[in-house]
């Protein structure tokens, strides 16, 4: 399918040949189960200490459709809550046999009133959840219209039938949410993206929520009441005339419409993700398209931070930029990759918290405002042309670099690298880092896996490298984000501490060892999907979707969590992975060599 392979990055070259591949098959077929591939791709290094195996799924039949995005394990009733968002539910799956997840029933906001006095509506749509050890579940929800504000509902996650015991008001398109260690606090992050024409644009924040206590012997309430006194808002206006240099800032209302808000910078930043260090004093919050990370001081509610998380120089770290070249080509070009984070990480080491960010990438693109455009429409339709240096850089004319095969198809932002009297773009600016970074507590860079990620998926599998998720395709993510990092967890097991990473494109789950934050070694790799099956096209032409979708197995992975050997139902340490365009609910087993 590929005419040439070309690999290019010093470090990943290196790393590359200490490695031993076992493409397209399991180390041990397993018969096909719901949507486990009995030859999934499976790609090691020589001394891989852990394997994943997929051993269980449950398939909602639903292709493309968000039917499975963020998963949670609840070790107290051995069950799984996966985010519906097609359904606007959070569905409960009995999960005590990992090899078979069974469906028990969905949890529904619609019709909760709340403490506020406001009252779920239908059309709520759920977007995250989390789960307390005592099986206190809370659940990020989204309003109708989602530059409303939204809700954070509590439910029973031990119940044997749905049980929702109250909500309360957050702030606008609560996205994510997560507790923190003793239990006492639930940190959402509200979005707050604008609406298509930017009509509206919401003040991006954190909802910091005081829980109610432990729930009852028989778990029918709390001890304590639900009151909206415990929610506290934290904001961003401290930054709005203190905005550290790095931190992107651009596309709000007065470049979309011409209006002026009152707080510019707050309604631009965007919170994504958040990670709560292991003594629970501090979060580590993801502001994707800001290309920053915000620190909470969770116990005074205030955001005391923005650190900007820098760009990947692709003249030292290469990268893939054309679906139009016939090839892999993994080299280097004159661009920047901004890392813009989805899922963020921490974990502790020596006593220093360390965050881990998946460089996902995502853009800002509305109606009313779009920052994308490729390489080779820069000079035209207004647009501002390239300056000559940066096509100087590689020995090319600027003709040439706009070029297909080279770096015309490549997606940037027209938002950062024009000169100063703004008449050429001396720098572009790509989006995502295509693999993951470590960072100290300050912000500092301390790893980078520069372009693994796509050098060991041309190894592993090179008939389909960076292929899209809805369609089984050759180079065609290349233009873009590469195979585009987005769902991240950390687990310790054996002492160790391992970063498994979701690729959303392309699929499966990269593990890295990150025991040593400044020098993390690649793991191994496995992508539960089956690439004969191309299941966008078979379902255009008529095909049944559940079956085409089973046979399909993950496409598009979203949200994973790691569950310890302690808390596994099995004994060994266990993966669950999100996938939100197969709409499957995957269950990995960890063996450890």
């Amino acid at each position: 399918m590929n005419d040439s392979v070309k690999l290019g990055s010093k470090r990943s070259r290196a790393t590359i040949a200490t490695l031993a591949a076992v493409t397209a098959c399991a180390a041990t077929a397993l018969p096909a189960s719901a949507s486990v591939i009995a030859t999934p791709v499976n790609y090691s290094a020589e001394d891989a200490a852990l394997q994943l195996s997929a051993v269980g799924s449950y398939d909602t039949g639903i292709f493309d459709e968000s039917a499975a995005e963020i998963v949670q394990f609840v070790p107290r009733s051995q069950r799984i809550l996966t985010v519906n968002a097609n359904a606007g539910v959070v569905e409960v799956l009995d999960a005590s046999d990992p090899a078979n997840p069974v469906r028990e029933f969905d949890i529904n906001a619609a019709g909760t009133a709340a403490a506020d006095g406001s009252v779920i509506p239908e059309g709520a749509v759920a977007n995250s959840v989390a789960v307390r050890a005592d099986g206190l579940g809370v659940v990020a929800v989204e309003a109708p219209d989602k530059t409303d504000r939204g809700w954070l509902l509590y439910v029973d996650a031990n119940a044997a039938k749905p049980t929702i015991l109250g909500a309360v008001r957050v702030g606008s398109l609560p996205d994510m949410v997560t507790i923190t260690p003793n239990g006492a606090t639930a940190l959402v992050a509200n979005e707050g993206e604008p609406a298509e024409d930017y009509s509206m644009d919401p003040e991006g924040s954190v909802a910091v929520v005081t829980l109610p206590k432990a729930l009852t012997a028989k778990n029918q309430g709390f001890k304590g009441a639900i009151s909206q006194a415990q929610v506290k808002i934290a904001d961003f206006h401290a930054f709005e005339n203190n905005l550290p240099e790095g931190v992107r800032v651009f596309g709000g209302r007065e470049d979309a419409t011409g209006v002026i808000p009152e707080f510019p910078v707050s309604e631009n930043l965007e919170p994504e993700y958040i990670t709560v260090t292991e003594n629970g004093s501090k979060a580590y919050i993801s502001v994707q398209e800001a290309n920053a990370v915000a620190v909470l001081n969770v116990n005074s509610g205030v955001i005391t931070d923005l650190l900007p998380l820098g760009t990947v120089d692709r003249m030292d770290i290469a990268l893939d930029a054309s679906d139009k070249d016939k090839s892999i080509n993994v080299t280097t070009w004159p661009v920047e990759g901004f890392r813009m984070p989805d899922a963020i990480g921490s974990y502790k080491v020596s006593g220093k918290d360390y965050f881990v960010t998946a460089n996902e990438g995502d853009s800002r693109e509305w109606d009313g405002y779009s920052e994308v455009a490729r390489v080779k429409d820069l000079g035209k339709d207004g647009l501002a042309p390239i300056c000559d240096s940066v096509a100087a850089e590689v020995g090319l004319t600027v003709k040439q670099l706009r070029e297909d095969a080279k770096l015309g198809r490549l997606n940037i932002t027209t938002a950062n690298g024009l000169n100063a009297d703004g008449s050429c773009y001396e720098k572009l600016y790509t989006y995502g880092g295509r693999g993951f970074s470590i960072f100290d507590p300050n912000g500092n860079l301390v790893f980078e896996s520069g372009t693994e990620f796509e050098e060991i998926i041309a190894e592993a599998n090179p008939e389909y490298f960076n292929s899209n998720h809805t369609e089984a395709s050759f180079d065609s993510r290349s233009d873009d984000k590469g195979p585009e990092p987005e769902g991240l967890a950390i687990g310790e097991i054996d002492g160790r501490t391992y970063a498994f990473t979701g690729l959303e494109r392309v699929g499966g789950v990269m593990v890295y060892d990150i025991t040593t934050p400044t020098d993390a070694k690649f793991v191994t790799y496995v992508n539960n999907r089956d690439f004969s099956v191309n299941a966008e096209e078979l379902i255009d032409e008529g095909s049944d979707e559940a079956a085409t979708v089973k046979a399909a197995g993950d496409l598009g992975p979203e949200g994973l969590d790691f569950v310890s050997a302690t808390d596994s139902p099995t004994g060994q340490p266990l993966l669950v992975v999100g996938n939100e365009v197969s709409g499957s609910t995957s269950v990995f087993e960890i063996t450890v060599n």
